[in-house]
């Protein structure tokens, strides 16, 4: 990542972090200690793996949020953008010195990318979703996205459950209305009715859209499969 090459594909990612590196707008570590002590807000990014039963495996994300408020030497907002991130607020100890205990909040920030969009769809979000009973970490998250919504999307706050149950409706919403679909082009086939045209009515009324509409190989992804079950 430092010399410009990104592990994964991403249309416009290598040009967009070239020349945020060029700008030295961006820098990467590998010492979880020298990035949170330097940061006022913390994003967590690790998987969280399908389990037997569906469920996420959030071990690796929780084990994070422990090590940060173990290095944490300020108040310090950490985000989860998976699922259960618990939304607490609270002391927690902090610093190598024994500096006393810092104060970390725990906020839900679900993320709507979609796979091939996913720069545009960040840069110009339809909706932020905000999960955090702490008006201070509402607060500092409203100025982190403020150059995202001047004129887009609103911001939405609610509790960290609510945040993270909207994500999962969401999901489940998208991957019914494209298994729908599917069974509707099905259905055309059999009785010999042609499903572009009924997509295009279907979508005319403003309670359906158009969006999502289109019959095809079925939705995949990294979220789509695991949420939509739950």
């Amino acid at each position: 990542m430092s010399q410009g090459r990104s592990p994964i594909y991403e249309p416009g990612l290598e040009e967009l972090l070239e020349k945020n590196l060029a700008a030295e707008r961006i820098a990467f570590t590998t010492e979880l200690k020298e990035a949170v002590r330097g940061s006022d807000v913390v994003f967590i990014a690790v998987g969280t793996p399908e389990r037997d039963d569906g469920s996420a495996d959030l071990r690796a994300a929780m084990s994070v949020v422990h090590q940060i408020a173990e290095v944490a030497e300020r108040y310090t907002v950490v985000v989860n953008q998976e699922h259960r991130s618990g939304g607490h607020r609270g002391p927690h100890a902090g610093g190598d010195r024994g500096a006393g205990r810092v104060e970390i909040d725990v906020v839900s920030n679900p993320e709507f990318l979609k796979e091939g969009a996913a720069i545009d769809d960040f840069l110009r979000p339809d909706r932020i979703v905000i999960g955090s009973p702490s008006e201070r970490a509402r607060g500092i998250m409203s100025e982190l996205y403020a150059p995202f919504v001047r004129t887009e999307g609103p911001i939405y706050f609610m509790d960290p459950r609510s945040a993270e149950l909207t994500k999962y409706a969401a999901n489940a919403m998208l991957a019914s209305r494209i298994s729908f679909m599917n069974d509707v082009a099905m259905l055309c086939e059999r009785v010999g009715a042609d499903v572009d045209s009924v997509r295009k009515a279907m979508g005319a009324d403003e309670r359906i859209g158009q969006k999502f509409l289109f019959p095809g190989c079925g939705y995949g992804g990294s979220c789509f499969p695991r949420t939509s079950r739950r």
